[in-house]
């Protein structure tokens, strides 16, 4: 899916495409490689994005270890929000966990459309919409799901995830330890 077709798709709204040219064009696409970072911890994050190809880890350092909060996936858009929003350090690091393509916007141009694009403001508030009842969804699971069933529903929402992401990134989002993580795939299989 193109940043367009992706666009067209949360906004879900034909009578605002006409606004769509203006959006697009205050994105620019650029190249992360495997292990380059899109913000790092403590640095300001200058850039909202879209993924058109690849995934981005968000991740925290909790007592020497590294910890992942987030896996945004292509035809998904992301950002450390909070920094990106009030221009401070980030609390978390972003890093590509494979060679990625982003459509990035800058903080100014982004605060300029949401106030002066329809489209674009629908689109955010969607998407910010959406993002809370995963968050929510992920909350809950992790209260009231074994690890054996956040990994199965896993299995069955984003299958795409085992191929593509190392087993310990995927334990540490599911807050299941690797050496468990290996056990619940050899008992699932």
């Amino acid at each position: 899916m193109n940043l367009e077709k992706y666009l067209k798709h949360i906004i879900d709204n034909p009578s605002l495409d006409k606004e769509l040219p203006e959006v697009i064009n205050a994105f620019e696409k650029t190249t992360l490689k495997k292990n380059d970072f899109f913000v790092k911890e403590g640095a300001v994050c200058n850039h909202f994005c879209f993924v058109e190809s690849g995934v981005l880890q968000h991740a925290i350092l909790l007592n020497g270890e590294e910890k992942t909060t987030y896996l945004a996936l292509k035809n998904s858009c992301t950002v450390a929000l909070k920094s990106f929003l009030n221009q401070k350090p980030s609390r978390k690091s972003i890093k590509a966990l494979s060679d990625c393509t982003l459509w990035m916007i800058s903080a100014d141009n982004f605060k300029d459309l949401l106030k002066n694009n329809e489209a674009f403001f629908m689109f955010y508030h969607k998407l910010i919409e959406n993002q809370i009842f995963r968050i929510d969804d992920y909350r809950i699971d992790l209260l009231t799901l074994s690890p054996e069933e956040r990994y199965q529903k896993l299995l069955h929402n984003d299958p795409q995830l085992l191929q593509s992401i190392p087993l310990h990134y995927l334990a540490s989002f599911l807050g299941i330890s690797t050496r468990h993580m290996s056990r619940i795939r050899k008992n699932i299989k």
